[in-house]
Formats: C-alpha cells, structure tokens, sequence
C-alpha cells in the first residue's frame, strides 16, 4: 500500500478480501510497537486464525519506517503519520464493518491519534485494546533509574541511530551487544523467553537511523488524553506489565480513567512487550472483544472490573 506522501508499506491481511461488505465481518486491525514490526502481533495472529480462520478480517502492517516497509524520512516520523496510515489502510482493506481496534505502545498512541483525525472509523469500533502505551508525559519517565534514567533516556536513541549510521546491519546481526543489553534490561521482564527478547533484538538491529530519532522526538511531544473521548462509547481493555519501564502502570491507569468504558489489567512481573511476554493474555482479551463485536461475547467487555485488578496468568506458552 502506498502511503498518502508516496511510501511503501508491507501489509499482511488474513481473511476476507474488501469485497465481503456488511455487518458479518469483523475486522481486527494491530498496530505494533516503536522499532518493531508486525511480528509483534505473531503469538496473537495464530492465535486468532486457531479460533476464527477466515471468518474474521486480521490487517497487520510495518508501520513507515520499520520492517519491510519503506524507510521514511525523519520530519514524516510522527504519531500523526501513523494515524493517517492506519486509516488509509482500513479504508482499503475493510472499508465497511465493525471494527477491533488494538495497538502496542507507539501503537496505542496512533489509535489515539486516529481518534483525532477519523472519527468515523472509531464511530464503526466495537472494541479497543490499548497495550503498554501512554497517553502522554514520556519526557518524564525514568527508565527505573531515578537519578541516571532522564539522561540516559536522552541518548539510547542517539546511541543507536549512531551504530545504525556507522556500522552495517550484518555487522549489528553479528555482535548485537547494545541492542541485546537494552532489550533485556529495559523492555522485558521475568520470565525472559530467549527467542522473544532475539525477535526484538533483530528487530531494533534493522530499525533505521530516521526512526529511532524521528519518532523518539515526536513522542516526546505526544499529549493525546483529551483524544479518549471518542472512545466513550466503545468497550476498551488498558493491558501493563507491572515492570514495564518505559510506559509505567501510572500511566496506563491514568488512561484508563479516560476512557469511560475500560478495565485495567497489570500483569504482575511483566515488562513492556506484553504482546511476546503474556501473550495468552493479550490474546484472551483481545479475543473478549472480538465476541463483543460478533454479538457473542462470553464475558461483559463492558463490565469495567476493578481498576487495579492484577491478571490472573497461567503458563506462557
């Protein structure tokens, strides 16, 4: 799909084509994380075939910039862009419909965004799932690390865009110390599956320079909460890792207190890549909302629970 200022982005769709209009199928778009792709999704995407196979419409993509989608230039790296793909995309896919809307971190924010700049799309959403994110104040956070965190969170992406610039991605691929030491140390928690934390470590080795900087610097001005409104009607769920370093569970309550039809759930020891870490957590509630959505659901996504209730997880696969 080409992009509305002439980029290319990689998309996957499972299910049915465009061309299968009306009520009967539910389309459940996932937006991934910042340096990621949509392998970010993949525990959820197998899971959702399993249980659904072509009944339901799956849209994953590369977000611009990230993946196999088209490297995009630093001034077009924003949360605003994203949005703007994100709609354009539905639009293409699945322009008619209800709606699951669910996004990881930079993806959560676009799905605030999109609420901004597409009303009609969130007027058509039956359920959204709002996955370690913020609604703002990122300038703020302190990576765990109240007295060094500021500072260090200043530089990791320069100190990344510059190992981009300077050093070959077959080189990064074979000696990945800086990466594997961020992945471990600030974006996962206990227990760390070894070929989740490499899925990440290979996907910040092949993240351009233009997109560590660019959407470091715009998320520093992300400030979306007043943006939830549109969100009042549709049934949400706000997912946090207890550890998570980068989007705390402060801010995802804070979130949650937004949006008027929500229920926090914190996954004890998690950290920031939920969607790898608790991803039969993820999954299960992002499956609740799709039966709210087909007109079957098997528990209330409307119930909001208690607000500082912890996940009840059972073994990750």
């Amino acid at each position: 799909m080409k992009t509305y200022d002439g980029l290319q982005l990689d998309v996957r769709v499972h299910g049915p084509g465009p061309e299968a209009t009306g009520d009967q199928v539910v389309t459940v778009a996932l937006a991934h994380c910042w340096t990621a792709d949509r392998e970010d999704w993949h525990y959820q995407v197998l899971d959702l075939l399993s249980r659904y196979g072509h009944s339901i419409r799956i849209l994953t993509w590369d977000h611009r910039g990230h993946g196999q989608s088209q490297d995009a230039p630093e001034p077009s790296c924003t949360v605003a862009n994203l949005a703007r793909d994100m709609g354009d995309l539905i639009d293409l896919h699945a322009p008619t419909g209800p709606l699951v809307l669910a996004g990881h971190s930079i993806g959560g924010m676009t799905l605030m965004a999109l609420a901004e700049q597409r009303p009609d799309l969130i007027a058509r959403t039956r359920g959204a799932l709002f996955v370690s994110t913020s609604t703002g104040d990122l300038d703020k956070i302190t990576l765990g690390l109240p007295e060094m965190g500021p500072r260090m969170r200043e530089q990791l992406p320069d100190l990344l865009a510059r190992r981009a610039r300077t050093l070959s991605r077959r080189h990064r691929r074979a000696a990945p110390s800086l990466e594997r030491a961020i992945v471990n140390r600030f974006l996962f928690g206990a227990p760390l599956r070894l070929r989740d934390a490499g899925l990440v470590v290979d996907q910040l080795v092949g993240c351009p320079p233009a997109t560590m900087r660019g959407f470091y610097n715009d998320m520093r001005e992300h400030g979306r909460a007043t943006a939830l409104s549109a969100y009042d009607e549709v049934p949400c769920r706000v997912l946090v890792g207890s550890e998570d370093l980068l989007t705390p569970v402060a801010h995802a309550r804070k979130l949650s207190t937004k949006l008027k039809r929500s229920r926090l759930i914190v996954a004890p020891g998690a950290g920031h890549m939920l969607p790898l870490e608790r991803d039969r957590l993820v999954t299960e509630h992002l499956m609740a909302l799709i039966e709210g959505a087909r007109g079957s659901a098997t528990d209330d996504p409307d119930d909001p629970g208690e607000p500082d209730e912890p996940a009840q997880e059972t073994a990750s696969r």
